[in-house]
């Protein structure tokens, strides 16, 4: 049982976190990739089961440090995958966020480096604009009390310190493209931040949009949140 312990534990935390890995290095299609994630889920479950029998029948003989380590490995290969169902599931299925959904800024730099990608760039609205008003209804267009140079060098550093790359090639004037690789899978989303003059103020929007996938699991709502948080430091609020 130890060493049926031992393999149920390694190869589900295996299953479960290699596949990010494997799909950005090794070219393993998607659907591969999370086919390894649902089922090292059931082979983590199938090592705690185990775990829990050791420690009820043959509880003198067990050794804890190995089994912690192994409950923990089945534990992560468990609740990973089940936190990230749990996250789709409180979250609209779109992946296109903008803060202007009747005028939403538009991927021009950005737009030859997405031909290939399955989510095009345009904005679909409808059903789409629906479910993020409703889930999202904070991200909206940003006045601030600056000119448009000032912001837009404060949106550069912002873009900068968040790790975002840039791309500059066909950009529109006041206007500030850029890609955000995730990490675990190298996902990646494109945003597009757009400034307009109003007075002595400046208006911001921004769009945020996956290259793949239907769900982003509440992602680019998120970097949205996270762009206006960091454009805010740059400024000098507090």
């Amino acid at each position: 049982m130890k060493a049926l312990i031992a393999l149920t534990s390694v190869v589900s935390f295996l299953m479960v976190t290699l596949p990010g890995p494997l799909y950005q290095y090794a070219g393993v299609n998607l659907g591969t990739a999370f086919t390894l994630i649902r089922s090292g889920v059931y082979v983590g479950g199938a090592a705690l089961i185990l775990i829990i029998l050791q420690v009820l029948l043959k509880r003198k003989s067990v050794n804890w440090g190995s089994t912690t380590l192994f409950a923990i490995l089945a534990l992560v290969a468990v609740a990973m995958p089940l936190s990230m169902a749990s996250k789709a599931s409180t979250v609209p299925p779109i992946h296109d966020i903008t803060t202007h959904v009747t005028n939403p800024p538009e991927f021009v730099a950005i737009a030859p480096l997405r031909k290939d990608a399955p989510n095009p760039i345009t904005y679909e609205g409808g059903e789409v604009t629906r479910q993020q008003l409703d889930a999202y209804p904070e991200i909206k267009t940003q006045r601030l009390p600056q000119p448009i140079n000032e912001v837009y060098m404060a949106a550069e550093k912002a873009i900068d310190s968040l790790g975002w790359e840039r791309v500059r090639a066909g950009e529109q004037p006041d206007t500030l493209e850029a890609t955000d690789t995730t990490t675990w899978f190298g996902f990646k989303d494109d945003v597009v931040i757009r400034l307009t003059a109003q007075g002595d103020d400046t208006l911001v929007d921004m769009r945020s949009k996956s290259r793949v996938g239907r769900s982003d699991l509440g992602k680019n709502a998120e970097r949205i949140n996270q762009f206006f948080a960091e454009l805010r430091v740059q400024l000098g609020y507090r």
